[in-house]
């Protein structure tokens, strides 16, 4: 059974970092990207940063220059390096695999990750 499972969250400070890595159990296939997510108390589940097959990285707006994602091709990882963490990126955050439409995206359970002012 494929699966996805999330790793490194925690508690820090704001301008302090974090660094999230999501493992992947089982064989995947039609991977188009794989990337972050997250959810902020009240909020609906935002876009993070997405890096394809090819390598190209995607991030939202108010994370560039912040967070970095990087993914091992061959074991089907991918780490998420943030630092300089502020308050508003206090969410659940999700690892996800996007695939074609007819096979379905995969997504973990998500990681806590808190930011204190």
């Amino acid at each position: 059974q494929v699966r996805l499972v999330e790793s490194g969250g925690g508690s820090v400070q704001a301008g302090g970092s974090l660094r999230l890595s999501c493992a992947t159990f089982g064989t995947i296939y039609s991977i188009n990207a794989m990337g972050w997510y997250r959810q902020a108390p009240g909020k609906q589940r935002e876009w993070v940063a997405l890096i394809t097959g090819g390598g190209s990285m995607s991030y939202q707006d108010s994370v560039k220059c912040r967070l970095t994602i990087s993914r091992y091709k061959a074991k089907n990882t991918v780490d998420l390096q943030m630092n300089s963490l502020k308050p508003e990126d206090t969410a659940v955050y999700y690892c996800t695999v996007k695939r074609p439409p007819q096979w379905g995206d995969l997504w973990g359970q998500g990681t806590q990750v808190t930011v204190s002012s």
